[in-house]
């Protein structure tokens, strides 16, 4: 539901409340780990804007009306739309062309009955196609570890969640073409085209320190077999002159 109104054009979408991340210490690190795979993923995707923690305003003219999920992604956006969110540093929906396509609510103590409550309703309202709700405590504070919703004839119908024999819990996201996985705690995404883990930022950082690693040791052992095939030409040369010279042949 993007409602547009004849609306006045000075009206102020405020890009903050001021108000710091609710239950920051225990979010913070969880945010960090678990959305920065999907902001390697979309950061130069083209037509697709993801984050976070940020305003997405929904009625035109009307700046109370406004939602904040702990992370959202809007793909096949036009560059004009894409323009909107740099333009305004807040999230017009109708601007965007729309609500986004995935929402992810990060469960905490303070947030978790809105989560649950509220804003399902309102995303389901305004048409966000995909809602998903990650508990790293396993279900402490929504009561499972990890739920997928996906949009149907204006409500929201349960994804299959598998369980697997090992504790881990995993279901497939239309909207990012991605499984996410309950694994010990963390929300890891797993590429299906591609056969591979989203590595967040610590992981991508460590995978380059050891791919440089093996780089820096390949290149080295090339440089040992190339002084010990020089060192053996070279003592190879030696005999031979030698030997020329025990024959006579100098």
């Amino acid at each position: 539901m993007t409602t547009r109104a004849t609306a006045p054009t000075d009206v102020i979408y405020p890009d903050t409340d001021g108000m710091p991340l609710p239950d920051g210490e225990y979010q913070s690190p969880i945010f960090r780990r678990t959305l920065s795979p999907l902001d390697i993923r979309y950061e130069n995707m083209p037509g697709a804007h993801m984050n976070g923690d940020t305003f997405i305003y929904y009625v035109e003219g009307d700046p109370r009306r406004s939602v904040s999920p702990d992370c959202y992604v809007a793909l096949d956006r036009s560059p004009e739309e894409l323009e909107s969110i740099r333009r305004n540093n807040v999230y017009l929906m109708w601007e965007m062309g729309g609500p986004p396509d995935f929402v992810l609510e990060i469960a905490s103590h303070s947030t978790a009955r809105v989560d649950l409550g509220g804003k399902r309703d309102l995303y389901a309202e305004i048409g966000v196609s995909e809602y998903w709700r990650y508990d790293e405590t396993g279900g402490d504070f929504y009561g499972e570890p990890l739920v997928g919703e996906r949009l149907a004839d204006g409500e929201y119908r349960r994804v299959e969640v598998h369980a697997e024999d090992d504790g881990r819990v995993w279901g497939h996201s239309d909207a990012l073409n991605l499984d996410l996985w309950w694994i010990d705690g963390e929300l890891k995404y797993w590429d299906p085209v591609s056969g591979e883990w989203l590595l967040n930022y610590w992981e991508a950082h460590n995978a380059l320190l050891a791919e440089t690693d093996r780089a820096d040791t390949e290149q080295r052992r090339a440089e040992l077999e190339r002084e010990r095939a020089d060192a053996a030409e070279a003592q190879f040369a030696r005999m031979e002159a030698e030997l020329r010279r025990l024959r006579g042949e100098e």
